[in-house]
């Protein structure tokens, strides 16, 4: 019986002892030190879901949560949930930049250019990564003398200006500049609809408005000015110089090459008023669906180039699916991947002896392949290897 006094009473002065500052401060940071080790291993177990690594497993970037509405809302609701983030949307903003959107595009892209090429980015700057700058720099291997500018209000600072600097320190002309959506669509068919979104009076869809809005403003840029148009998942691996109010097919008739049945609006190569631009335009604005992906893109232009070769005739061009698009989403996969066999290793020659020969780039279908990893020896490695200018962290 002393023994368990002589234990409770030495229990209890222990027990005194825990509200001394000295061992209250010891276990708060014990805590703490457990918390940061706990995120921190939790961020490397979720690398493999939000990061896409190089052969070297150089971290590329992270995946963004799109600015859209929750996929079961209803329109009334979609369209409250727009007006309430209307302010998060750059391409409704207008400032000092945005105003000499006009003028800084004269003077960037000017007859000095071999050929001028424009991209869009509606999304944080802090979201352009690795690949997107690979897109950047293929540009540039396959147009030295040629000019790009990036049509974005977040890569036009001083974030982009770094994110940029690689590039434009070899001498190369890249620019971003924020656009005046609202000035690049007057006079043509679908200022009323953007003025109607801006105004909260149009349902923006369950797909993010911000893929929509590329779309139109893709369409504005090459009717304005002329040029073209890249999505910043394409691989550039010939010169463009001489292709005009061109337009790829993404898919044809098996074993009809030239009988096409879909086109994609990821790359664009057409001349200052097109009236198939125009024809675009109008689409977009009369048949809008923001439920429905790709209506406002690919299916898009498919309806309407199937209408305008009885109307425009000859005056644009749909070139085969190796122009543009030699692997369609679910092939491409494999060219991610280290030959493993003989079978493998000839296939590879193969592919790159069709992209080297007779494509102008390679669409990297970014939605579907933005979380393989470019393994090392792969088709892709090889690529980007050789179209790219500043090279950086790239394995053959």
């Amino acid at each position: 019986m002393e023994k368990d006094n002589s234990n409770k009473k030495s229990l209890s002065e222990q027990l005194k002892h825990t509200n001394s500052p000295v061992f209250s401060t010891a276990i708060f940071s014990f805590i703490m030190l457990l918390v940061v080790v706990g995120t921190m291993l939790s961020n490397m177990s979720l690398e493999s879901t939000f990061f896409w690594t190089s052969p070297t497993s150089e971290v590329i970037t992270m995946e963004r949560k799109p600015l859209a509405p929750p996929k079961n809302s209803t329109s009334r609701y979609r369209i409250s949930w727009l007006r309430s983030h209307l302010k998060e949307f750059e391409v409704f903003k207008s400032t000092n930049l945005s105003e000499k959107f006009h003028q800084r595009v004269l003077e960037s892209l000017n007859d000095e250019c071999e050929v001028r090429f424009f991209m869009t980015w509606f999304s944080p700057a802090d979201y352009f990564g690795k690949r997107e700058f690979l897109a950047v720099e293929s540009v540039f291997k396959s147009h030295p003398q040629g000019c790009l500018m990036i049509v974005s209000g977040s890569m036009d600072s001083p974030q982009g200006s770094t994110i940029l600097k690689p590039i434009s320190d070899l001498g190369y002309k890249v620019f971003a500049a924020t656009p005046d959506v609202s000035s690049l669509l007057e006079n043509t068919p679908a200022k009323t609809w953007f003025q109607e979104m801006k105004s909260c009076k149009r349902d923006p869809g369950r797909i993010p408005l911000s893929q929509n809005l590329s779309n139109l403003a893709r369409l504005a840029i090459l009717y304005k000015y002329g040029g073209v148009y890249l999505d910043t998942d394409f691989i550039v691996t010939r010169s463009f110089k001489g292709l005009k109010n061109s337009i790829g097919a993404q898919t044809v008739v098996e074993g009809d090459s030239k009988n096409w049945t879909r086109l994609n609006n990821a790359v664009l190569v057409f001349e200052k008023e097109h009236p198939l631009v125009y024809s675009f335009m109008e689409e977009f604005a009369s048949t809008f669906d923001g439920n429905r992906w790709g209506n406002n893109g690919p299916y898009l232009v498919t309806r309407v180039v199937q209408r305008a070769q009885e109307t425009i005739g000859n005056s644009f061009t749909v070139l085969q699916p190796v122009a543009f698009y030699p692997f369609n989403w679910i092939d491409i996969q494999r060219l991610f991947q280290t030959p493993r066999s003989r079978n493998d290793s000839t296939l590879l020659k193969a592919d790159l002896i069709k992209l080297n020969q007779e494509s102008y780039g390679l669409h990297l279908w970014n939605k579907i392949t933005k979380k393989l990893k470019i393994e090392k020896g792969s088709a892709i490695d090889i690529i980007i290897s050789e179209h790219c200018v500043v090279c950086k962290g790239i394995q053959r």
